[in-house]
């Protein structure tokens, strides 16, 4: 039964909200996804006070909640004519699973200083890949699963390495054989193709616009490369055991800049 409550809830919050002037649409929970429109040009926007790019529609904008986001935030619209309008957001607040993984290989749990640098350069080249901006729109596409096969894994889940608590996942495991296809669930432009990071392996990520992007690692093969624009359904990458897993599988991962959600709410718009 609290299963089933909790999935009810995230339903309950997967609504429409609205200001005076601009609808908000997505999922009013951490890990969700929301865009707003507004029928008033926009000068300004703010989430929690941080300032929230605007298409340059002028009536357009994004914004994700993280992992741990408070119950409540802030949103605050200021329009072209002068106008401002603050909204309390309620946040719907999910109990995440503890995920025991044993069988990892050690130099994964506690990696050797000899990779270090290695470690910190995949990090910056990622992070450079998530800060890039474009004002594409494909966020506002239905979403398509992006491989075929049994979840693993899903996202906010403590995980434990051989024993050691580690970080949270922050996305949802796909598992499949090595070499099933990986499509995009959205188009977008390629921002990162990477063969071979230490903990991620065969990585890719993809600019849908506005900060939106997702991320898709552990591939064997990759079939894109940094620069491309890519279609809704086009083969993207094959699903892999690389970097730091026990078994092949695709995990899928969603930003909006630095803040991690859940891309297992795509699926039930």
């Amino acid at each position: 039964m609290k299963i089933l409550f909790i999935f009810l809830s995230i339903i309950a919050f997967s609504l429409k909200a609205e200001l005076m002037n601009t609808q908000l649409h997505g999922t009013f929970s951490q890990g969700g996804l929301v865009y707003g429109q507004a029928t008033l040009p926009l000068s300004n926007v703010t989430i929690d006070g941080i300032k929230v790019p605007i298409h340059p529609n002028g009536t357009l904008f994004v914004f994700g909640f993280g992992v741990d986001a408070k119950a409540e935030s802030e949103l605050t619209v200021t329009y072209k004519n002068g106008d401002i309008e603050t909204k309390t957001l309620s946040v719907l607040q999910r109990e995440y699973k503890i995920d025991r993984v044993n069988g990892v290989a050690s130099k994964y749990v506690s990696p050797p200083a000899s990779v270090l640098e290695r470690i910190k350069s995949d990090s910056a080249l990622v992070k450079a890949a998530r800060e890039k901006m474009s004002f594409r729109t494909d966020f506002l596409e239905p979403t398509i699963r992006p491989a075929e096969g049994r979840i693993s894994g899903v996202y906010g889940s403590r995980r434990v390495f051989n024993g050691v608590p580690k970080r949270p996942h922050f996305g949802l495991d796909i598992a499949a054989v090595t070499g099933t296809k990986v499509v995009a669930p959205w188009s977008g432009k390629v921002v990162l193709a990477e063969p071979d990071l230490y903990y991620s392996g065969g990585t890719l990520i993809i600019d849908h616009g506005l900060g939106v992007t997702s991320t898709y690692i552990h591939l064997s093969k990759l079939t894109v490369k940094t620069g491309d624009t890519i279609k809704q359904g086009e083969k993207i990458a094959e699903i892999g055991a690389t970097g730091r897993v026990t078994g092949p599988h695709l995990d899928w991962r969603l930003n909006w800049f630095n803040r991690r959600l859940d891309p297992q709410f795509l699926l039930k718009n």
